[in-house]
C-alpha cells in the first residue's frame, strides 16, 4: 500500500473515531431574577443585559423568572441557578439559607448611586418640621414589605421608641410610593413614608412640588438590589462574570430602567437590612 493511501486510510479512521465521540454541549449560565413586573416585562427588560453577558462570557445564558423570591432562593439553594438578581431583604435570607454572595449592584441613572433612602414626608403648610409633631397624627406606608416605604422607616421609628401602631391617629397602606406622595399633597394623610427616587421623579415630573414639602425623617442608606452568585461556582468563571458586569454600561435593566451600569459590592454592605430585620423581629421566609 502506498505511503498516500495509508495516510488517507488513517486520517478517515481518526475522523470517524472523533465524530462517534458524544459532543459536549456547552453548559449554560442561569440567571434567576426578581418578579418586580411581568414575566414578559421583565424579559424584554432584561434582555440587553442577558444579551451583554452571552456576548462576553462566550457561552449560553439562560434566564429564569420565578413567581416569587422565595422560588430564586430555593433555586440557588438547589444549585439550579448559577446567579441571581435579589431584593436586600431576600438577599440577607438567600445568604442565610443558601451558599449565595453578592459580588454587583445597578448604579441607576436617575440618582447616579448604588443606594437609596426613605423619607418621611409632610406639607410644608401643615407646620410639621419633625418627628414630635408628627405625634398623634395620620401617616401612610406603601406596603408591609415594603423596604423604603415601610421596613426602614418603621425600623427608624423603633429605635427612637416609637410605636408607629400607637404614636399615630392611623396608620393605612397606600399601595404605591406615587399614592403616598399624592395622599399628602392632597392632604389625605399628614405625612408618608417614600423613596427619595420616586419622590424626585414625581418632583421632576411636576406632579408635586418639592418646595411644598418638608422632610422630617430620612434613613441610613439602603443598598440596591445586588447580583448574586452560588458562592460554590468555579473562582474563574465568577471572575469572568464580575468583568463582564462591570463592563455592562447604559442599559435597560427590570424595574430601575436605565441603568450607567454595575458596580462591586459585598456581603457586607447588607449588613444594615439584617439590622433592621432584627430590629423589625421580621420572618423573612414570609416576605414575598
Amino acid at each position: 500500500m502506498k505511503r498516500r493511501s495509508l495516510l488517507a486510510l488513517c486520517l478517515g479512521a481518526l475522523t470517524a473515531s472523533l465524530l462517534s465521540q458524544p459532543v459536549l454541549a456547552v453548559q449554560p449560565l442561569t440567571v434567576g431574577l426578581i418578579p418586580a413586573e411581568d414575566s414578559q416585562a421583565m424579559l424584554e427588560n432584561s434582555k440587553a443585559v442577558i444579551d451583554s453577558l452571552q456576548k462576553q462570557l462566550g457561552m449560553p445564558v439562560k434566564p429564569f423568572i420565578a413567581t416569587d423570591y422565595n422560588g430564586i432562593i430555593e433555586a440557588l439553594r438547589a444549585k439550579k441557578l448559577d446567579v441571581a438578581y435579589l431584593g436586600p431583604f431576600s438577599y440577607v435570607l438567600a445568604s442565610s439559607v443558601a451558599n449565595v454572595e453578592a459580588f454587583s449592584v445597578a448604579e441607576t441613572k436617575k440618582s447616579g448611586k448604588s443606594y437609596y433612602k426613605s423619607l418621611i414626608i409632610a406639607r410644608k403648610d401643615s407646620g410639621i418640621q419633625n418627628l414630635e409633631q408628627l405625634k398623634g397624627r395620620t401617616m401612610a406606608f406603601v406596603d408591609p414589605s415594603s423596604a423604603s416605604g415601610h421596613l426602614f422607616p418603621s425600623a427608624g421609628l423603633q429605635k427612637l421608641n416609637i410605636d408607629p401602631n400607637k404614636y399615630f391617629s392611623r396608620v393605612i397602606f397606600s399601595g404605591s410610593h406615587d399614592a403616598s406622595i399624592l395622599a399628602v399633597a392632597n392632604k389625605k394623610v399628614d405625612a408618608a413614608a417614600v423613596a427619595d427616587r420616586i419622590l424626585a421623579a414625581a418632583v421632576a415630573k411636576g406632579v408635586v412640588q418639592q418646595s411644598d414639602l418638608n422632610v422630617v425623617w430620612t434613613s441610613p442608606d439602603i443598598p440596591e438590589s445586588p447580583m448574586v452568585w452560588r458562592r460554590d461556582l468555579d473562582p474563574a468563571l465568577k471572575q469572568k462574570i464580575a468583568a463582564a458586569f462591570a463592563n455592562i454600561k447604559d442599559v435597560q435593566w427590570g424595574d430601575q430602567g436605565m441603568l450607567n451600569g454595575f458596580v462591586p459590592t459585598t456581603d457586607a454592605a447588607y449588613n444594615v437590612v439584617r439590622d433592621t430585620a432584627k430590629i423589625l423581629n421580621l420572618d423573612l421566609k414570609a416576605m414575598k
